[in-house]
């Protein structure tokens, strides 16, 4: 049996979902794809249901400045885990009904297909024992946990957790190891530590978050280190230890655990679709070649969007792709050429506490291509002493912002700070208009907020900025 459509979009994660939104402006002769759950990964296992969490864990370690505001019984605050852990899935499912019920109507249509997409011919796709030709494919087929096979034939799941699992357990355990510290490995080691979990985290770099600016990297360290055991550097070994538990080692450290939570990113599910069946060349991870202005696979019917490309898997970045992707589709089959977007300033957020963010160019970046004190400057707020942080009793981190020495254009930024979240947004949006370091100086802030640290990031760029790049009327001064 044959099925011909116009677009045939595979997977209904977030990518593929705006692509739909795109595609469905264009035609109407479509289907939708899908293996596995509805829901997307986001509101099911991903930003949503982690954020639960991290909220709960904070409400918690608030306790701690209770006493110096003059709250008393703090000390007959407990967690229930359990409890815990429902209200995460509880919240969870309410998140992710939104999307899988929007998939679930277009399924009334005859247009969802679940089941396991695979490519027998350039223009046709197996599913169910079903062919589907199209003119135009969007390949959104998302992502899965890595977990290292050894680690998962010695161990099994039920020791090895991964976003995947964490959140559907019943209770945990009172000893965990956290593999991997960048965004989801750092926010849940800090959130089980603070819900009172014996956590040790492991990264074999030498940095957390993703971090390259060391101004921000060892501070962030020195912050998470007060919550719970990091141990940088060095790969984790995993070895059976007395009582079915888990011995961790790395770098000469090593901690029996109960159970790993292995956060070491996510594999697209490029490998399952047979995508060598199209005669795209792939590179050594299984990847084609993709143009990130149009999402399409070199000058083939095929556009790939989403955690799937194998780039930055963030929902932001995949809800983008997803746009460009189905717009381009929708011209493809039209006979017009795909066109070419321009893409955002790039933006990550880590929601440990101090919030670690990073917008813009890196460091590294800027440093191997200007020259730090030549090509560009670093305008810093250290927010020990920053007044509105310090009456939320959360005066720690630093924030570093990157502006071009010549002109003050603003190039990008790393910071660990509280609520850095916000403060990622508005410097995204500076660089986003092309806005210069004086440009930004001269909008309003309000007192008291955690913003007037960042006019005081930005004024201690603007001293460092060649003369040319200063602008009359704007004073520069120090801050206390």
């Amino acid at each position: 049996m044959t099925r011909k459509v116009e677009v045939c979009i595979i997977g209904a994660g977030s990518a593929g979902m705006y692509a739909l939104g795109q595609v469905s402006k264009h035609t109407h002769d479509f289907v939708l794809v899908n293996a596995g759950p509805l829901g997307t990964t986001c509101a099911r296992v991903g930003c949503m249901p982690s954020k639960v969490i991290i909220q709960a864990a904070e409400d918690f370690a608030h306790r701690k400045h209770f006493a110096r505001e003059g709250i008393e019984g703090a000390d007959q605050l407990s967690v229930n885990i359990p409890q815990v852990l429902a209200h995460v899935r509880n919240m969870r499912d309410g998140f992710a009904s939104g999307p899988a019920g929007k998939a679930k109507k277009i399924g009334e249509h005859g247009k969802l297909i679940e089941g396991e997409a695979k490519f027998v011919a350039p223009d046709a796709i197996e599913v169910n024992g079903e062919r589907i030709e199209a003119d135009a494919f969007i390949i959104a087929a998302g992502s899965r946990p890595v977990v290292p096979a050894a680690w998962l034939e010695t161990f099994g799941p039920e020791k090895l957790l991964t976003t995947d699992t964490l959140f559907e357990q019943e209770d945990l355990p009172g000893d965990m190891a956290v593999l991997g510290l960048g965004a989801i490995g750092l926010e849940m080691g800090q959130a089980l530590a603070r819900l009172g979990i014996k956590v040790t985290g492991v990264d074999m770099l030498d940095t957390i978050a993703g971090l390259s600016d060391d101004g921000v990297s060892y501070p962030a360290i020195a912050l998470m280190r007060e919550e719970f055991p990091i141990w940088l550097g060095a790969p984790a070994e995993l070895e059976e230890a007395e009582g079915g538990r888990i011995r961790v080692k790395a770098g000469g450290n090593d901690v029996v655990v109960d159970k790993v939570l292995v956060a070491l990113g996510r594999r697209p599910n490029i490998d399952r679709l047979n995508l060598r069946a199209t005669g795209v060349a792939l590179d050594d991870r299984g990847l084609p070649e993709f143009d990130r202005q149009t999402m399409r696979i070199g000058e083939t019917n095929l556009f790939i969007a989403g955690d799937v490309n194998g780039e930055k898997q963030l929902l932001h970045e995949a809800a983008d792709e997803g746009r460009i992707a189905g717009w381009n589709a929708g011209l493809l089959v039209r006979g017009e050429a795909p066109r070419a977007f321009r893409r955002k300033v790039p933006m990550g957020i880590v929601f440990c506490d101090p919030n670690i963010a990073s917008v813009g160019q890196s460091f590294q970046a800027l440093d191997a291509t200007l020259g730090e004190d030549e090509g560009f400057v670093v305008g810093e707020r250290d927010f020990s002493t920053q007044a509105r942080a310090r009456v939320m009793q959360n005066n720690r981190g630093v924030l570093h912002i990157y502006a071009r020495k010549s002109d003050g254009l603003i190039l990008g930024a790393e910071m660990c700070a509280p609520r850095a979240e916000h403060f990622a947004h508005e410097l995204a949006w500076a660089i986003e208009q092309g806005m210069t370091v004086a440009q930004m100086i001269a909008l309003p802030y309000y007192h008291p907020v955690v913003e007037e640290g960042l006019q005081n990031a930005l004024h201690d760029a603007y001293h460092q900025l060649d003369d040319s790049a200063k602008v009359d009327g704007i004073p520069d001064v120090p801050f206390a």
